[in-house]
């Protein structure tokens, strides 16, 4: 199982960025998909999180400004964020838990995608 994460870019304080993660491979079903997010000199903290069936939570310092989403079909976890800070520059990452065809759950994660947010 691979994850493949996109969408992050360089966007002045106050724009918007919607990143993607999509998986790949022998997949039977995911259950939980995570973001996170590091940044320098910080420890990863998730961001947001979104199960099978659409139960979402949030760290309270994106609350009312992200929103996090999915695909089932296309297995791919999606995080729109808005009123960006220039605190939300990170990396990006995103995790999935899931079920593959020959009935094992593991956790994935994919590479992240720089998120740059300037004064």
């Amino acid at each position: 199982v691979q994850l493949q994460a996109s969408g992050g870019g360089l966007v002045q304080a106050g724009g918007s960025l919607r990143l993607s993660c999509a998986a790949r491979g022998s997949i039977f079903s995911i259950k939980d998909m995570v973001w996170h997010r590091q940044a320098p000199g910080k420890q990863r903290e998730l961001v947001a999180s979104i199960t099978y069936r659409g139960i979402t939570n949030y760290v309270d310092s994106v609350k009312g400004r992200f929103t996090v989403s999915r695909d089932n079909a296309k297995k791919t976890v999606y995080l729109q964020m808005s009123s960006l800070k220039p605190d939300d520059t990170a990396i990006y990452l995103c995790s999935m838990v899931a079920v593959t065809t020959d009935w094992r759950q593991s956790e994935y994660w994919g590479q992240g995608t720089q998120v740059t947010v300037s004064s």
